[in-house]
C-alpha cells in the first residue's frame, strides 16, 4: 500500500528537541522502548510526542479526530525527515539556527508568562474586590431617549420650532435625522447610561426633565441635536456570578502586565536606535523661468478591465502661466482620460 504524507501540522516537539540541541541546554532524556511507538533508525519515538500531537490537532480542528495509524505515520515521516536534514547539516546553517533561536525565544516567553500565572492565580477576593469597585459600585442612572441629528444649528432651530407648535418628535426624526432617515426608527437611541455618550450629550440628558427635549441644539463632533428624555430608572448591577467569568481574564491580564512592568523597572535597559524615523526630505524643483508656462502630468489612477488588464488612465494636467516678473497669472488643472495606459 503506497502511504500518503500527512501536512506537518505541528512541530512544537521536534523544534523544542532542535532548540535544546543547538543552545547546548539538556537534549530531552532517551526514550525507553517501553515508553515508545516506533523505531526509526534506531531512534525511538515517544508514545507521550503521539498524545501531544492528538491533543494539538484536536484543538485545531475543533475536536476531530484523525486515525491513529495515520498520525503514527506523521511522526515516522517526520523523523525521517529531521534525521535527513541532519545528515546534511542543515541544522548547522545560519538561517536554521536564526530560525531555531528566535522559536526558542518566543517558547520561553510564552513558558514565563504561564508559569506566572499558574504561581499567582486569580484569587475569589481579588474577583470580588474588582466586582465592588467596577461594578457593585455602579449604581447610576439609565437614560431612555430620542435624539435628532442634522448638520447645521439653522436646520436644528426650525425643528425645534415645529416641536414648540406641537410636532411629532418621532416623525420629524425619520424626515430629518441623519441617523434616522433610513432607519425610520423615530431617533430611538434604547437605553443607556451617560457615560457611553460623549459628554455634550449626555449632560444634557442628565439635565433634562421627563418628557422634556433641549429647547437649543447640541453640538457634538457628529454635528447638532434635538434630545428628547422619555424616561430614567436606577441602574441595577448585575450579581457577581453573572460577571465573574469576564472579571477573571482581565484580572489575569492585568497581573501579567504588572508582572512584566515590574521586570522592566527592574532591569537596565538602553534603547541604542532611534524611535521615530524623519520624513525624508523632498527635493525642491527648479524655478520657473519667468514668462514660462509650466504644465506637470501626475498619474492619479488606472481603469481595469474584467481580466485586470490597465485599459485607461487618469491624468492631472496642471498648467500654469507666469508673467515676466515671475508673478502666475493663469493656472489651469484638468483630468484627462488617456486610452492607452502611459509609459512611465
Amino acid at each position: 500500500m503506497k502511504k500518503k504524507i500527512i501536512p506537518l501540522l505541528v512541530v512544537g516537539t521536534a523544534l523544542i528537541t532542535a532548540c535544546n540541541q543547538q543552545s547546548g541546554t539538556p537534549a530531552a532524556p532517551a526514550v525507553a522502548k517501553a515508553d515508545a511507538i516506533a523505531e526509526v533508525n534506531g531512534v525511538y519515538i515517544a508514545k507521550s510526542t503521539l498524545a501531544d500531537l492528538e491533543k494539538e490537532i484536536g484543538e485545531r480542528a475543533h475536536g476531530q479526530k484523525f486515525p491513529k495509524e495515520k498520525l503514527v505515520e506523521e511522526l515516522i515521516q517526520r523523523e525521517l525527515l529531521i534525521q535527513d536534514a541532519s545528515k546534511k547539516q542543515l541544522d548547522k546553517s545560519a538561517e536554521i539556527l536564526a530560525q531555531l533561536d528566535s522559536a526558542k525565544k518566543t517558547l520561553l516567553t510564552q513558558a514565563d508568562v504561564q508559569n506566572f500565572i499558574k504561581s499567582n492565580p486569580v484569587t475569589d477576593a481579588e474577583v470580588k474586590a474588582e466586582y465592588d469597585a467596577k461594578v457593585a459600585g455602579e449604581n447610576g442612572t439609565e437614560y431612555k431617549a430620542r435624539h435628532i441629528l442634522v448638520k447645521t444649528e439653522d436646520e436644528a432651530k426650525k425643528i425645534i420650532a415645529e416641536l414648540d407648535k406641537g410636532g411629532d418628535f418621532a416623525k420629524l426624526a425619520n424626515k430629518n435625522s441623519l441617523d434616522a432617515k433610513e432607519s425610520q426608527n423615530g431617533g430611538d437611541l434604547g437605553w443607556f447610561v451617560a457615560s457611553q455618550m460623549v459628554a455634550p450629550f449626555s449632560e444634557a440628558v442628565v439635565k433634562l426633565e421627563k418628557g422634556k427635549y433641549t429647547a437649543t441644539p447640541v453640538q457634538t463632533q457628529f454635528g447638532y441635536h434635538i434630545i428628547l428624555r422619555e424616561d430614567s430608572r436606577a441602574q441595577t448591577p448585575p450579581p457577581l456570578e453573572a460577571v465573574k467569568e469576564q472579571l477573571l481574564p482581565y484580572l489575569q491580564r492585568k497581573k501579567v502586565q504588572d508582572f512584566v512592568e515590574g521586570l522592566r523597572k527592574s532591569a537596565k535597559v538602553e534603547i541604542l536606535v532611534p524611535l521615530t524615523e524623519e520624513p525624508a526630505k523632498a527635493e525642491a524643483p527648479a524655478p520657473a523661468a519667468k514668462g514660462d508656462t509650466v504644465t506637470e502630468e501626475v498619474a492619479v489612477g488606472e481603469v481595469k478591465d474584467k481580466d485586470g488588464k490597465v485599459v485607461a488612465e487618469e491624468v492631472v494636467v496642471d498648467e500654469v502661466v507666469k508673467d515676466k516678473d515671475g508673478k502666475v497669472v493663469a493656472e489651469k488643472v484638468e483630468v484627462e482620460k488617456v486610452a492607452e495606459p502611459a509609459k512611465k
